[in-house]
């Protein structure tokens, strides 16, 4: 099959010999199209970028994510209600998530919890009076 002879037929399937990939080079040399980000990595992109700040009369130089925190923080101790709910509710998700949230609140008692207290508290006081009486009349048996 000599191209010279024009014996190579191009067609479907068979391009040009000259426009053939190459060995060893590739066939889409500027890569794959760049594909946009989604909305999480675009954030996370954002706050991981250096921000320069003084503070105590020193520069350095810190994240945007520490930051957001740091006003937040500050904001908060500065009787800022809402930011205070902000990090109220932040540090509720990060213990949730944890697993170190406290335990749910305790139900109040039902009247049949109540009226169990109530005859164990009866219960008690009988077994003091008793005490007592008891030492009362061990008192008068001695003098």
């Amino acid at each position: 099959m000599d191209p010279i002879d024009g014996e190579y037929k191009v067609g479907r399937g068979k391009p040009p010999l000259h426009t053939r990939f190459k060995k060893g080079h590739s066939g889409n040399p500027r890569g794959p199209r760049p594909r946009p980000k989604n909305l999480p990595a675009l954030l996370v992109a954002a706050l991981n970028e250096p921000v320069v700040v003084t503070a105590n009369g020193k520069t350095r130089q810190i994240t945007k994510r520490e930051a957001v925190i740091a006003q937040l923080v500050d904001k908060s101790t500065g009787a800022d209600l809402r930011a205070t709910k902000m990090l109220i509710d932040m540090l509720k998700d990060i213990e949730k998530r944890a697993g170190t949230a406290p335990p749910p609140e305790v139900p109040p008692f039902t009247p049949a919890d109540e009226e169990v207290v109530e005859n164990l508290v009866a219960r008690l006081r009988r077994i003091e009076l008793a005490k007592i009486h008891h030492g009362d009349t061990e008192n008068a048996q001695e003098s």
